[in-house]
C-alpha cells in the first residue's frame, strides 16, 4: 500500500516573456543614429565610413537612415552640422556682454580651449573636411548662418573695447577668431605627429594645463592697448 501517490501531471512552468523595449520616438531613432554616424564618421571618415556599421550601432536599419537622411553624404553632413551647432550654441550662452571686452575675449578663449580638448571628435571631423577641402560642408546652408551670430558678438566687444580706449585699434572678429581657434585646437589636432617627432606626450594633462596658459598669456599681450 503506497502513501501520498497522486496522478496529477506535473505542469510545465511558465516561461517568462522577453521584456519588450519601449518604442523610440523619431526624434529618438533620429538622434541615435546622429550619433552612431559620427564615431563612424570620426573613426574612419567619409569614404570608410559604412552604413551597416552605422545601423548595428544605433540599433536601426538602413531604412531608417535613407528615410531621415536620404543618403549617406547627407548623413555626414547632418554630422557635421550637429558638431558645429554644439559649439555654436555654447558660444552663445557664455555671458561675456556685461564683462569688461579684454575680459570677456579671453572668457571665450577659455571656453574655446575646454571645449575643444572634451570634444575631440569635432576637431577631427574638422580636419578630415578640410583635408576633402571642406566639399561636403560647402552644401550646408546651416553653418555660415550658425556662425554669423559668434562673429557679431566678438566685433560689438572690440567696438566696446575700441572706444573705450581697452583695445588695440585695427582688430579684425574673423582675424581674431581664427586666432584663438588655432591657439585652442592646433596641439589636439597634430598631437600625435609632435609626440613623436619631439619624444614628449602633448597629451599629458600637466603639459596641456601649462601649453594652455603660455596661449592666455600670448592672447592677453596681443589685446593689450
Amino acid at each position: 500500500m503506497t502513501y501520498g501517490h497522486t496522478n496529477a501531471r506535473r505542469l510545465p512552468a511558465p516561461q517568462a516573456r522577453p521584456r519588450q523595449q519601449p518604442r523610440r520616438t523619431s526624434g529618438e531613432s533620429r538622434e541615435q543614429i546622429l550619433r552612431a554616424a559620427t564615431s563612424e564618421f570620426v573613426t574612419h571618415g567619409f569614404a570608410g565610413a559604412r552604413i551597416n556599421r552605422i545601423v548595428e550601432k544605433a540599433g536601426s536599419n538602413p531604412r531608417m537612415i535613407y528615410h531621415y537622411f536620404g543618403s549617406k553624404s547627407r548623413l555626414y553632413l547632418a554630422v557635421l552640422e550637429e558638431a558645429l551647432g554644439g559649439l555654436r550654441r555654447r558660444e552663445l550662452q557664455i555671458d561675456i556682454e556685461h564683462l569688461e571686452p579684454r575680459e570677456g575675449l579671453l572668457q571665450l578663449f577659455d571656453f574655446l580651449g575646454s571645449y575643444f580638448e572634451t570634444n575631440r571628435h569635432l576637431v577631427r571631423l574638422l580636419s578630415a573636411e578640410n583635408m576633402l577641402k571642406a566639399k561636403y560642408m560647402r552644401k550646408s546652408q546651416r553653418i555660415p548662418e550658425m556662425s554669423s551670430p559668434v562673429l557679431h558678438m566678438i566685433e560689438q566687444l572690440i567696438a566696446r573695447g575700441t572706444e573705450a580706449g581697452e583695445l588695440p585699434r585695427g582688430l579684425d572678429a574673423l582675424r581674431l577668431y581664427v586666432m584663438m581657434v588655432a591657439l585652442s585646437q592646433f596641439h589636439l589636432s597634430n598631437g600625435h605627429t609632435l609626440s613623436t617627432i619631439f619624444g614628449r606626450d602633448l597629451y599629458n594633462p600637466g603639459w596641456m594645463r601649462a601649453r594652455a596658459e603660455d596661449a592666455r598669456l600670448m592672447l592677453a599681450k596681443f589685446l593689450e592697448v
